[in-house]
């Protein structure tokens, strides 16, 4: 799945404390702005997307909160694309890759069990000063 971010007409940007309560702000944020852009709560790839969404925070919040004192996230959409990325400035990338076979997910594993299934793409992109980086998340709808 290819998508231009910048070819999403909508865009909400949200930036929070690297505390626990950014995981429930996060994801109360992505439903607001969901049903404000007419994306339906109930549509299919919403349910996954909200927990993508809160497991990539929480690792900010969980691994790197010291380096990064702040997390940000980027929520933006069309008619049939949604995307999210998670921004802290904690440098290490994080290698993103689907879980082994037989061991069970969780974190990142989960993040892209679910990303894959639904047929999206998840990259990280380093800051341009390499001192933190960004995971997209681009889901079909």
């Amino acid at each position: 799945m290819q998508v231009r971010l910048e070819a999403l007409p909508h865009r909400h940007v949200l930036t929070l404390p690297s505390e626990p309560s950014a995981v429930r702000l996060a994801r109360e944020t992505a439903e607001m702005a969901l049903v404000e852009w007419g994306i339906g709560l109930r549509h299919p790839a919403v349910d996954p997307a909200l927990l993508i969404l809160g497991e990539l925070v929480t690792n900010s919040v969980r691994h790197a909160a010291a380096a990064s004192p702040q997390v940000t996230i980027v929520y933006a959409a069309s008619e049939d694309c949604l995307a999210l990325a998670v921004h802290d400035r904690h440098p290490y990338q994080p290698p993103l890759c689907g879980p082994a076979p037989g061991s069970g997910t969780s974190g990142l594993g989960t993040v892209m069990e679910l990303t894959l299934g639904l047929g999206g793409t998840a990259v990280v992109r380093a800051d341009a000063d390499g001192r933190g980086k960004s995971i997209w998340i681009t889901l079909p709808l």
